[in-house]
């Protein structure tokens, strides 16, 4: 019987250096949220169920504003961690990495991370809807707001001088929230800065 005369081949993996950094974003351009309201949610699970469709209610501006702002478990004023990792995520392809890659290189700690610096006003603003028909959304913005989101990542693949930079990009190019760069708007831009920058801006206490 012949005996096979290759080699076994080892695979050097190296070994993952966890690393947490603290970083703060800054606002360059206003925060405007939404979520979906518990009222909405039900009336879609009631659709896919083939329940009997309800009238639909009035509209009351006032309360679709407060059904669209993002509470943490506290119920301060937030935004989910995962809209600053795709942020970031995205932001990788314009720096040689790919999407896979930054998945698996950084988090965002947290569900949700507090939106500081004030309360939001209501904007009101005309959308097209359905087959082109008109309708008016009022959702929360932020016009000065910034917030520190809690990172952990490898630092073997990535430095904390390279997580900082991606988040610059993400907040130049890609933004969070509704009207945002990637999605043709001007909106969640961001800077990283600090709590002292911050504070000299008028945004921290």
């Amino acid at each position: 019987m012949a005996k096979s005369t290759q080699k076994s081949e080892v695979i050097d993996l190296p070994a993952m250096k966890i690393e947490r950094l603290e970083i703060t974003v800054i606002g360059d351009s206003p925060l405007i949220t939404h979520k979906w309201s518990e009222k909405a949610k039900k009336a879609m699970l009631d659709k896919q169920m083939g329940k009997a469709t309800q009238k639909k209610a009035p509209k009351d501006p006032e309360q679709d504003f407060a059904d669209a702002i993002h509470r943490d478990a506290d119920g301060d004023y937030a935004f989910p961690t995962i809209g600053f990792k795709a942020a970031a995520v995205t932001a990788c392809t314009s720096l040689d990495m790919t999407k896979v890659a930054a998945r698996q290189t950084f988090h965002v700690d947290g569900e949700f991370v507090k939106i500081m610096g004030g309360d939001p006003i209501m904007r009101e603003d005309m959308v097209r809807v359905g087959q082109g028909t008109a309708d008016l959304r009022y959702r929360p913005e932020y016009t000065n707001w910034y917030a520190t989101l809690r990172v952990t990542y490898n630092s073997s693949v990535m430095s904390a001088e390279q997580v900082i930079n991606i988040f610059n990009v993400a907040g130049f190019g890609v933004g969070v929230g509704e009207w945002r760069p990637e999605k043709n708007g001007s909106n969640g831009r961001f800077h990283v800065g600090t709590i002292a920058e911050a504070t000299e801006m008028g945004l921290a206490a």
